[in-house]
């Protein structure tokens, strides 16, 4: 027996975080000894936040494309799975009326 294959879209959405999870160490590293500048007051926390959206970002888009295109591949194939049964659902109540 083989394992089932995981949710491509579960695997996409894994894979982005840990991305996002590595820029925002990163960042915050990089704030904490200086090489980039520490938000103001309070705000900190935010901008680091932020950086880390905006490295992960590009990062994602190129390192992900493959997988991008899996999940894509997959909603289609429920989407036209789901058409279908609700068409065959259609034509039968139609034949019973």
């Amino acid at each position: 027996m083989s394992a089932a294959k995981p949710s491509a879209l579960i695997r996409y959405t894994a894979l982005r975080l840990l991305i996002f999870t590595g820029c925002f160490l990163a960042a915050g590293v990089a704030v904490h000894f200086g090489l980039v500048p520490a938000g103001l007051g309070g705000s900190n926390i935010v901008w680091v936040i932020l950086l880390g959206l905006l490295l992960s970002a590009p990062l994602s888009y190129v390192l992900l494309r493959r997988q991008r295109d899996e999940m894509s591949e997959q909603i289609v194939s429920t989407v036209d799975r789901t058409k279908a049964r609700l068409d065959a659902n259609r034509t039968r109540e139609d034949a019973v009326q």
